[in-house]
């Protein structure tokens, strides 16, 4: 899957419209392989990412967990510690 796409549940605060439209293009992008589409392909695409996003919403808004919200400082940390270790 598309490595820019992030985990948006369980934060605080929760994931913001601008942060599941951002996956949701993500996500068409890798599916399409277009990073910007043609005019011909444009109202398929753009429709495609409204899709998603509504899809992610709805997903994000009926998922339950008992897991105390995750900090968005610690788990960038954590990702960064990750990728010095990876890539040195």
């Amino acid at each position: 899957m598309c490595r820019n796409i992030k985990t948006l549940f369980n934060f605080e605060p929760p994931a913001s419209e601008d942060e599941i439209h951002a996956s949701a293009l993500q996500f068409v992008r890798k599916l399409s392989g277009f990073s910007a589409p043609s005019q011909a392909n444009k109202a398929a695409f753009d429709r495609a990412v409204s899709e998603v996003s509504e899809a992610a919403q709805t997903l994000l808004a009926s998922l339950h967990t008992k897991a105390p919200p995750r900090d968005r400082d610690v788990e960038a940390e954590k990702a960064r510690e990750r990728s010095r270790i990876r890539f040195g």
